[in-house]
């Protein structure tokens, strides 16, 4: 059953197999709650692994980590194995690494600010268009001025230094309104509390971290931990979008390989789309279309094809199709939509079968030669070789600990950057601006001085006059404080010498 440059995905009528030639083309899998699509992501993930393909996927539930572990035997397992004639199907791990934004259950993953951009991080703000204007300003600001920005800290600074030269940056990058700046910092405020910070910083992922191999040339398994994730869905999105674009940028042409560099799954794709601008769907759409010349397969999860626009479905050209319910005219819709996507079989009524189909079983059709998608077949997904389930704490410990990413991303950096430069550049200011008020204060004393020296006096005395007193109680002050601030500087203090 097994061959070589394909995976083999069960048997209809005939075996059924993904073809490594075609898996850049990207392909789609879908149905309802519980129909068996995880199960369908684990044997694909298995079987590029196998090839040499490195795998990225998130885990929603915690139990796609089944796969850097073997499976065990099970009688439902050996069942299906047998019922589909799989003469081959053995049990093993898979070579894998475990990510997480949040650092807790896998390495974290980190990029910087000026590395997201102002289109992806609008949306994720959730910013109107005007907002949106305005932080592409700062972000141009910042380029102009060479102010890198890492963090929030640093964006939170250089929204406030925008806001302090409002005046002055709106004859250049348009009208900026301090109530605008504050949204923007109050929808910062709104993520951060989401635990988005943790995202945000150095070292930032190396993109080539992704596509490794092990020592039997197998592909390494990104495993990203979404369920804390899960919790703010918008931030999941982009963050899979942001990680699609950055190997759309980062990586070489490749044309049409004999197997793809990388897959890319993308589950729980619906919340991509949900009220995305049309700017947004476009980049989508692009980036879609062309990261396949890169060698990148990208792979949507999701309930229902609607959930995908008809300019990216146009572009997914293996689909895996689970069971849906057609209970209302809305999911019948779906249904018919559906079935309509496929290559008819004239053995049965595609659009029926879709609400009859057993968890584990599954309408596949896939390209084959010349590219032509295969008739749709109603077939026995195959049994996963990894296991079927979550992996301990101290399972996932261990694979991380004896992994090539030990130590390589746990230790966050924080170099100098846009709030250290900002920093610095305010208490140059406002250092200046206390000399220049002493100095302002001085001559103003020394004028009163000079014109009360120039007055005839009827007899000399040796005590001051108030404004002498003055002069010099303020002359030895200013001595004092100048001192102070020498200090501050040499040290890199603000406290005062006493």
């Amino acid at each position: 059953m097994l061959v070589e440059d394909a995976i083999y995905l069960g048997t209809s009528t005939r075996p059924e197999y993904l073809h490594l030639g075609f898996g850049n083309r990207h392909g789609l899998i879908t149905g309802a709650t519980g129909t068996g699509k995880t199960v369908t992501l684990q044997i694909l993930a298995e079987g590029f692994s196998n090839a040499g393909v490195p795998v990225f996927c998130a885990d929603i539930k915690g139990d796609v980590a089944g796969l850097a572990k073997p499976g065990e035997p099970q009688g439902f397992l050996a069942e299906r194995a047998e019922k589909i004639g799989f003469s081959d199907y053995t049990f093993e791990g898979f070579p894998t690494i475990f990510w997480d934004l949040f650092g807790r259950q896998g390495h974290p993953v980190r990029t910087t600010i000026s590395e997201m951009g102002p289109l992806l991080l609008s949306r994720m703000l959730e910013l109107n268009a005007t907002q949106e204007g305005i932080l592409n300003a700062a972000f141009k600001l910042a380029d102009d001025e060479g102010l890198l920005l890492l963090d929030f800290k640093d964006l939170r600074s250089l929204l406030s230094h925008v806001a302090e030269r409002r005046a002055e940056l709106s004859a250049h990058y348009g009208n900026i309104s301090t109530a605008s700046v504050g949204a923007i910092q109050r929808s910062l405020l709104v993520l951060e509390q989401q635990g988005a910070e943790h995202f945000f910083g150095e070292p930032a992922l190396e993109i080539t971290d992704l596509m490794r191999v092990d020592s039997q040339g197998r592909g390494y398994i990104s495993i990203l931990a979404a369920d804390d994730l899960m919790r703010s869905p918008r931030l999941y999105a982009i963050f899979l979008l942001w990680l699609l674009s950055e190997l759309f940028e980062q990586l070489p042409e490749v044309g049409n390989p004999a197997k793809p560099r990388l897959v890319f799954f993308f589950d729980e794709a619906h919340l991509l789309f949900n009220e995305a601008p049309p700017p947004l769907l476009a980049k989508i759409e692009q980036v879609v279309k062309l990261v396949r010349s890169k060698g990148v397969g990208v792979y949507f999860v999701t309930q229902n094809p609607a959930d995908v626009p008809e300019s990216v479905l146009a572009q997914l050209g293996n689909r895996i199709q689970h069971a849906l319910r057609a209970y209302t005219p809305k999911e019948q819709k779906a249904v018919r939509i559906a079935a309509e996507s496929f290559r008819p079989n004239p053995e049965f009524d595609t659009a029926e079968v879709i609400t009859q189909l057993g968890t584990g079983e599954a309408l596949v059709s896939v390209l084959e030669e010349k590219g032509i998608p295969s008739v749709v077949g109603r077939t026995l997904i195959r049994p996963p070789s990894s296991r079927i389930g979550v992996l301990s704490p101290a399972e996932r410990s261990e694979i991380m600990a004896m992994g090539p990413m030990a130590h390589r991303y746990d230790t966050p950096v924080d170099r100098e950057s846009a709030y250290e430069i900002l920093g610095k550049r305010a208490e140059q200011a406002l250092r200046e601006a206390e000399l220049a008020a002493r100095e302002a204060e001085i001559r103003k004393l020394e004028q009163a001085r000079d014109k009360a020296l120039a007055r005839p006096a009827p007899r000399r005395s040796t005590r001051q006059t108030p404004v002498e007193a003055a002069i010099n109680t303020f002359a030895r002050t200013v001595a004092r404080k100048a001192g102070d601030s020498l200090v501050r500087g040499m040290l890199g203090s603000l406290t005062r010498r006493r």
